[in-house]
């Protein structure tokens, strides 16, 4: 594996290594000459160490992955012909599909370099370096750390668990350790992040003690779902996914967790949806709870952001590269959006900021994409629209001659990866806890708040229907609502898979006679090559690169790949104590 020193400004990086999404995830080859026992010398080198973790190691994560399987296997986006969305919106994946290993490379390029920061800044920092220096950004590498396995283990159903790469250069045939262990993994780092991050930020987008609470909000949630009662122990994991209960400890952890967020953080909601993706007031809003820091300009590679060029329709709203002309809303969500029946209300509501915001739709105009406001772009209009649904807006912030500063490739805007309304609706969900159903007064205030700024009627009760509605609308292209239907399945799963398969998956609904949005009279559902899923389709095959790698992680006759308990060490964090 080739590495290379890498400049942010005068900064210079050193003690992490990158990989192409090719290599092994456990290369660990450092070619680079600066002397890492000479650079971590001030609290200030341990702190730039610590910046690539916002941008480099996420890059092939963030490039299709995020919305492709976020967004595509939850059947929010169709794309009949890009190969790394419609397999996982088809449920036709097999371990040869294209994103499967750059995934999971990229999510084990964070470990890696999670791994190596937290190795570096104990081995490698002078005197000079103070005890605060290091404790925060040990826990700012731990947080990523966390955060990774939390996909891992939430994608993959097990992960590998190790803390120090180089020890397995030689020898990376690793046995895969079970869901619970990795998520409660996950919940150790995040629980160190959230006693030892500061409390307010110590530069723009760097996260904190509430960026922590806030992800630990998230996975306690997961946990709640995996375990029967009580704190995680190894015996205690849940075995009926149709049980309908989920487990009380974790869920009155995740309840304050998001309340600490709430109360303490200072963040709040933004008064205007749709400030949320311009391109003025994206980047480290108030909203904003963990961001993934990428560079505008040209020639930053890993650092650039690259997602908005496969949203993009056209190059009238993206820089020369815009590859998304063929990857539209699916009209399962595209209805949602436009048509939804809610039941406790008894009305159809139109979520028209929300849907103006996520998607563009034939006759919408968008000032914001066009360099001449009293010629603003309509979608369709002024250009020919998609002829088989409506292509997506968020992420999508026009050319430089619009913004000031998208350059081919890289639209210069952060990703979301953590918003307060998520922590309100994870607030919203453990409170609900096994009902199904709350009217607590402070998670309806929570729940209403997101409404009203959508202009969509508040609610006096919320159901469980209420919860996952609101999700998908609020966090549509956010990389989110695979993971929400996951969470759910822990406790209903064939509810789940009965869900997943009454969606009108891989449907084309443009009518270009009318201009309307609607199913052809002969579509008949589920739409072309989409099997009918399963339980199995909950978690994702192993590449076959990497079982060829590591053949420990080839699944049995059963389709499962078989793990062994990981020896966790003395918690580290009281959590009873962590809220105190």
């Amino acid at each position: 594996m080739k590495t290379k020193l890498l400049y942010i400004g005068a900064m210079v990086v050193a003690g992490l290594t990158f990989s192409s999404c090719s290599d092994d995830f456990l290369d660990q080859t450092n070619s680079h000459q600066l002397s890492q026992d000479a650079f971590f010398d001030s609290d200030e080198a341990v702190e730039k160490n610590i910046w690539p973790l916002y941008s480099y190691v996420w890059f092939d994560f963030n490039d299709k992955f995020y919305y492709g399987m976020g967004d595509g296997r939850a059947n929010n986006i169709t794309a009949q012909y890009s190969n790394y969305i419609y397999p996982y919106t088809n449920f036709t994946e097999t371990s040869l599909s294209q994103g499967l290993s750059e995934a999971w490379a990229a999510l084990y390029s964070v470990v890696d370099q999670s791994d190596n920061a937290v190795i570096n800044i104990q081995t490698k920092s002078s005197s000079n370096v103070s005890q605060t220096a290091k404790e925060q950004c040990t826990a700012e590498a731990r947080f990523m750390r966390g955060v990774a396995y939390w996909y891992i283990g939430s994608l993959w159903g097990c992960g590998v668990i190790y803390e120090n790469p180089t020890q397995h250069v030689n020898n990376y045939v690793i046995p895969a350790n079970p869901r619970t262990d990795v998520i409660e993994y996950a919940i150790r780092d995040l629980e160190y992040a959230a006693k030892y991050l500061p409390a307010s930020q110590t530069g723009a987008g760097r996260v904190t003690k509430y960026s922590a609470f806030g992800m630990l909000s998230r996975v306690y949630l997961t946990m709640a779902g995996l375990t029967t009662e009580g704190q995680y122990n190894g015996s205690n994991v849940q075995t009926n996914f149709n049980s309908g209960q989920r487990n009380p400890y974790y869920l009155d952890l995740a309840k304050k967790a998001a309340a600490k967020v709430i109360n303490e953080s200072g963040a709040k909601l933004l008064d205007d949806y749709a400030a949320l993706f311009n391109y003025n007031t994206i980047n480290n809003n108030s909203e904003s709870l963990f961001q993934l820091q990428f560079m505008p300009g040209t020639g930053v590679g890993g650092a650039g952001q690259s997602m908005s060029r496969f949203l993009a329709w056209s190059t009238m709203v993206a820089d020369q590269n815009a590859w998304g002309g063929a990857t539209y809303c699916s009209y399962d969500l595209f209805e949602e959006f436009s048509n939804y029946e809610d039941n406790t209300l008894g009305t159809v509501i139109d979520d028209k900021v929300r849907r103006h915001n996520s998607v563009a739709s034939y006759g919408e105009s968008y000032p914001e994409l066009s360099a001449d406001p009293s010629d603003p772009y309509v979608y369709g209009v002024t250009e020919n629209p998609g002829n088989q649904g409506a292509n997506i807006k968020k992420y999508v912030i026009g050319t430089k001659k619009v913004n000031g500063f998208s350059e081919p490739n890289n639209s210069g805007i952060n990703t979301y990866m953590l918003r307060l309304a998520e922590v309100y609706l994870n607030y919203v969900d453990a409170t609900m806890g096994n009902s199904d159903q709350t009217n607590d007064p402070t998670a309806l205030r929570y729940f209403n708040l997101i409404r009203k700024r959508a202009k969509v009627p508040t609610k006096n009760v919320v159901t469980y229907e209420d919860l996952r509605h609101e999700f998908r609308m609020e966090f549509a292209f956010e990389g989110l609502y695979w993971f929400q239907l996951l969470r759910r399945s822990y406790s209903h799963q064939q509810e789940v898979v009965n869900y997943l398969n009454n969606q009108n998956r891989n449907a084309s609904y443009f009518d270009n006679e009318t201009k309307t949005y609607k199913l052809s009279d002969n579509y008949v559902a589920p739409g072309p090559d989409v099997d009918v899923a399963t339980a199995a389709d909950l978690v994702l095959p192993m590449a076959d690169a990497d079982q060829t790698k590591d053949p420990l992680l080839k699944p049995d006759t059963n389709g499962n790949v078989q793990t062994v308990p990981y020896e966790f060490g003395e918690r580290e964090i009281d959590e009873q104590s962590l809220f105190q």
